[in-house]
């Protein structure tokens, strides 16, 4: 799978996010595998998309939002995160 890579205990996630969605969910990997889907409530106005983003990454990873990172795609819906030394894996992601 090419939608994540650990960078030493960092997780680095390739997403597709889908925002103004009924329920902030993850989806599934995109049929390529490079990305993997997540949709979100919030609307992509004034950072509120990438926010929500953030917190809800946050939570299902087990770590303070402050620990998640947007290294790529700020303005776009193909984005990439940095999870700072996750404590949960709540996604199909094997430890190196």
């Amino acid at each position: 799978m090419s939608w994540y890579r650990w960078n030493g205990e960092d997780l680095e996630l390739s997403l597709r996010v889908q925002v103004r969605a009924p329920r902030d969910a993850f989806v599934g990997p995109d049929p390529g595998g490079e990305y993997y889907r997540v949709r979100i409530k919030a609307p992509p106005v004034d950072g509120k998309g990438n926010q929500a983003l953030r917190r809800f990454v946050a939570d299902a990873f087990g770590v303070a939002p402050s620990r998640v990172t947007l290294i790529g795609g700020e303005h776009a819906r193909y984005k990439r995160l940095r999870i700072e030394a996750p404590s949960q894996l709540p996604l199909p992601v094997a430890r190196p």
